[in-house]
């Protein structure tokens, strides 16, 4: 994108000589053409091009492209979000939208529905998972060639408005037909929230979203009455939100007056952000999970409950942005995320990792960091020049903490290589497991009447573990035998998670992935 825009760019300046130089040499009056002054002068290039180039130009993708290039010379961070983009990205941290409430696959063109969102329209309509969807309006929409921008086109809309569907239930030959009325559906950013041990809670918080606080004070209060005295908060995979909501989180957690962040930049006087005397997890012990992409809005979190010593962080150094963006959207749907300030966590550090060799560097240092081995060894990483250099900084009871390049963990636990193969990612990105549970498993999951039964009696031995390659192999014709063998006992954790999920939701699906987690289980002996 960025070689793109500047060979397009260039390319524009060079038109706009040629005009010039046209003009000299024709018998035109030059005077008829006004002198550009230098004020806005990337807008009047484009308006030039949109007024006089000799062919039909798609002047907006070259604008964004422009503009993105130019942000991206900024900060790895501040860009160009195009209208569709932009909705996704605020649908996302708002903790909703207007359409029906399903998650689904799309296997051999047809949609099939694998979840569908409690209390939202198609739950109510009476929408099940494994239900295929054949026809929309009439017409025929299974075996159209569907891609996800067309199911996300056909199925959200205004408020109010109705969707007729032709259903085809598993196992039933004849078509059901529903009148769906589109409604506000609750997406919300806390994927499972159970007791993994006698008193201990599990929360896993997949992004920081305007509802993130309001979800997760409801989920505490079910646990706080199921016993619980002790909490694991699961953040990694999370790649952060609104810094409002981090903060809010924060103050779940800590006593008045406590300093949980504070922002700044040229433009952006000091900004401090302090815990107030509302939180609801004041004493109780915690620990905190992240991982090499816990990013932003965790860091904040993570980075303020270590520099208080609050929390036990557990798992692997996060990602390291420490810069925030205010979004300034457009009256077409796009909007600028641009960089206003950086936040500096209590101790006065800042996690941001450096940018100065460009942004092909920035956005390899996570390679870098599984080629130098640091996520399988904590002495890798320590090694570092960045963390070699004495610290000025430290935690309130005096521990050493970095910065400049993310949270280290308090206890380093390494990555397992077995579910970082590119076998387990091609699987995923071809949605194989949910497409075997639907294909192959789905009648058999019947026979347990309770997701406790579920976990506690089914397992996936060798025999269907070689029918899942099988099936696997129609869609993925070349698989690694020595990958097969590494990642064997993690392809079998994940049949069964796919399988968990699709008759009972996320919780159970987490608490079969959750199962034999080892960065969970030293967060589990953190907090005893």
């Amino acid at each position: 994108m960025k070689r793109t825009a500047a060979i397009i760019f260039k390319y524009i300046i060079l038109l706009l000589a040629g005009i010039a130089i046209g003009l000299l040499l024709s018998d035109n009056d030059f005077s008829k053409h006004k002198l550009f002054t230098g004020s806005n002068k990337v807008s009047k290039v484009l308006q030039l091009v949109r007024d006089t180039y000799v062919d039909s130009v798609n002047v907006d993708s070259i604008e964004g492209a422009t503009v993105n290039d130019m942000l991206q010379n900024l900060d790895p961070h501040s860009l160009y979000l195009p209208p569709q983009q932009a909705l996704s990205i605020n649908e996302k941290l708002e903790g909703g939208y207007n359409g029906i409430g399903i998650e689904y696959v799309l296997l051999r063109d047809t949609l099939v529905i694998t979840q569908v969102t409690p209390q939202g329209p198609a739950a109510k309509a009476g929408l099940m998972p494994g239900d295929k969807v054949i026809e929309v309006a009439h017409e025929k929409f299974s075996g159209t060639h569907l891609t996800i921008d067309r199911v996300s086109k056909t199925f959200r809309g205004a408020k109010d408005s109705q969707l007729l569907l032709s259903v085809l239930a598993p196992q039933k030959g004849a078509l059901k037909f529903y009148v769906i009325s589109r409604g506000h559906v609750d997406e919300s950013s806390l994927d499972a929230a159970y007791m993994v041990a006698p008193v201990t809670g599990y929360i896993k918080i997949s992004k920081f979203a305007s509802t993130t606080d309001a979800d997760f004070r409801v989920v505490l209060a079910k646990l706080k009455k199921q016993g619980m005295q002790k909490l694991v908060l699961d953040l990694r995979d999370n790649g952060g939100g609104y810094l409002n909501t981090a903060t809010a989180l924060a103050d779940e957690f800590l006593t008045k007056n406590k300093l949980i962040v504070y922002t700044k930049g040229i433009h952006e006087p000091r900004t401090d952000y302090l815990a107030t005397d509302s939180g609801k997890f004041q004493q109780g012990k915690l620990a905190v999970l992240i991982n090499e992409y816990s990013a932003s809005a965790s860091e904040i979190l993570s980075g303020a409950l270590q520099d208080l010593d609050r929390a036990v962080i557990v798992g692997r150094r996060s990602f390291g942005k420490g810069l925030v963006q205010e979004q300034f959207p457009f009256d077409d749907g796009s909007a600028v995320n641009l960089t206003v300030a950086r936040y500096y966590t209590p101790s006065g550090r800042s996690i941001q990792k450096s940018y100065k060799n460009g942004i092909e560097s920035y956005r390899n240092e996570l390679a870098d960091r599984v080629r130098k081995g640091e996520l399988i060894s904590e002495q890798n990483y320590l090694n570092d020049s960045t963390f070699k250099r004495p610290s000025p900084y430290h935690t309130s009871t005096g521990r050493k903490v970095f910065s400049g390049g993310g949270i280290m963990p308090d206890v380093f636990v390494p990555a397992d290589t077995a579910h970082r193969t590119v076998l387990i990612q091609e699987l995923s990105n071809q949605q194989l497991f949910s497409a075997y549970v639907i294909d192959r498993l789905q009648p058999s999951l019947k026979k347990y009447p309770s997701e406790d039964d579920f976990l506690k009696q089914y397992s996936v031995n060798d025999q269907e573990l070689g029918d899942f390659i099988m099936y696997a192999s129609q869609t993925i014709k070349e698989m690694d035998s020595q990958e097969l063998l590494i990642s064997k006992p993690y392809l079998k954790t994940l049949i069964k998670s796919f399988a968990a999920r699709f008759n009972w939701g996320d919780n159970a699906f987490y608490k079969s992935l959750n199962a034999d987690d080892p960065v969970l289980r030293k967060g589990i002996e953190a907090v005893k």
